[in-house]
């Protein structure tokens, strides 16, 4: 069974930074754009495993705090030459509150952020 799950306001995520949610699935970084835009995806870099959540925020790209990676936020993509996919999950936002698609059940949400300022 798939379905959304509220896991917290827009407001919880700060601009250029992230949070990370605990699922049954694994965790799950949650990031927010200068421009209000909210991307998730799993929480390893698929370079060598290193924590997205943890990057450094820009336009609509994280880049992998251990090697500097830059991975597509809207596809998961690694940009060129990098090569290699993070998992993206669906999210959305009404009222200001933040939904996350996905089986399985949400545990938390980490009450940790990305130190990511531009």
């Amino acid at each position: 069974m798939t379905d959304w799950f509220e896991i917290g306001a827009m407001t919880d995520i700060p601009r250029l930074g992230s949070r990370v949610v605990r699922t049954a699935l694994g965790d799950i970084a949650v990031f927010r754009t200068a421009t209000d835009k909210v991307f998730a995806l799993t929480d390893k870099c698929p370079h060598k495993g290193g924590p997205l959540s943890q990057g450094i925020v820009y336009g609509e790209r994280v880049a992998c705090p251990l090697h500097n990676w830059v991975i597509q936020l809207d596809t998961g993509e690694a940009v060129a030459p990098d090569k290699g996919c993070a998992h993206r999950y669906p999210v959305k936002v009404e009222d200001g509150k933040v939904f996350l698609k996905l089986r399985g059940t949400v545990v938390n949400i980490a009450d940790y952020a990305a130190a990511a300022q531009a």
